[in-house]
């Protein structure tokens, strides 16, 4: 894999690597062999295993003269706009020097609260961040198949996806893999949050000879997963870096005028609030059949808006003392899911 980056990045590429491997790697060093069983135990592992992992990259990279460098990331430096800014920044600045970034969830300090999850997901953030053109994600099947191949079933490869639908998300299927935290659904999640930031997927064997190579040349390999019209990059991070912090259901009328007339969301739409939240924060929008179809940053806290749901505008400032906002989620900060 080095030899074939190293190759790349001469060729005038610029190139960022997530790995995982932190928890596996420090078993190793303990020579343990049982996955951890809480939280304390990966984050400790995870911190022996880190600087093995990191020196690896560093001591093959160097052998091809290629200077690596370090980032570690949780779900807090995504969240917050200023870190995730700097982080971007960071990664610019790293890449202009010829430096190629190896990034990683920071698996010892992340807890459950701020963790990212898998490095699926993390991989189309990052994709997003750096405005990529192609995400590659390394599996150890061909792609996606008609049937999953590890079931013994004969199954066809299917080259290119021009859609993500949820007949493509049921082949995926929802079963994790025994040995990462991800397995073929959240790589097709991948797919599908880096086709709204106008990247290209591409999930193919990362233990075949030569396979970034081949991507690279354009060979007919893996499963090509094409790009949408691309979001702003805010609204991106709205729709899929922050985590919603509660939900708001409404009405079919006032979902018709978010998708279809492009207007802010009023509190006279909203039939029920959910969750506790504060202004600022992520929110989903659901419709009257509990599917989620809209995110965006709210402009009330939770106990607030339960108290004006229904009403309208001008009943605000009366039912509250005080009315900073008309609307519940302005349209400059709503995204369309």
């Amino acid at each position: 894999m080095v030899n074939q980056i190293s190759k790349l990045v001469k060729s005038g590429l610029q190139i960022v690597i997530v790995s995982s491997g932190a928890i596996a790697s420090g078993l190793k060093q303990l020579n343990l062999n049982k996955p951890p069983k809480n939280i304390p135990q990966k984050q400790a592992f995870a911190a022996i295993g880190q600087s093995y992992l990191i020196w690896t990259y560093e001591r093959y990279f160097n052998k091809k003269n290629q200077k690596v460098a370090q980032i570690l990331l949780t779900h807090d430096d995504l969240s917050n706009r200023q870190r995730y800014l700097n982080a971007r920044n960071t990664m610019f600045t790293l890449l202009s020097f010829g430096v190629i970034p190896i990034i990683n969830e920071n698996d010892s300090v992340s807890v459950e609260e701020i963790k990212l999850g898998d490095n699926d997901t993390l991989s189309a953030l990052v994709t997003n961040m750096i405005e990529a053109d192609l995400l590659m994600i390394l599996s150890d099947v061909d792609g996606l198949y008609t049937v999953n191949p590890k079931e013994g079933s004969e199954g066809m490869l299917i080259p290119t996806v021009k859609n993500i639908t949820p007949e493509i998300e049921k082949l995926a299927g929802r079963k994790k893999s025994e040995a990462g935290t991800g397995g073929m659904f959240t790589k097709i999640e991948a797919a599908k949050k880096a086709a709204a930031s106008g990247a290209m997927t591409i999930i193919v064997n990362g233990s075949r000879k030569n396979i970034i190579a081949k991507v690279m040349k354009g060979e007919e390999v893996g499963t090509i997963f094409l790009p949408e019209s691309k979001l702003k990059s805010r609204k991106y991070w709205i729709a899929f870096t922050l985590n919603p912090k509660g939900a708001v259901k409404v009405d079919n009328g006032a979902k018709k005028a978010l998708i279809d007339r492009g207007k802010s969301l009023l509190p006279s739409g909203i039939i029920e609030t959910k969750g506790n939240f504060k202004p600022g924060d992520s929110i989903s929008c659901i419709d009257l059949k509990g599917k989620e179809f809209a995110r965006g940053l709210v402009n009330f806290h939770s106990k607030d808006l339960t108290k004006i749901e229904g009403c309208h505008t001008k009943e605000i400032e009366k039912i509250l003392g005080y009315k900073y906002y008309d609307e519940v989620i302005h349209r400059d900060n709503l995204v369309i899911l």
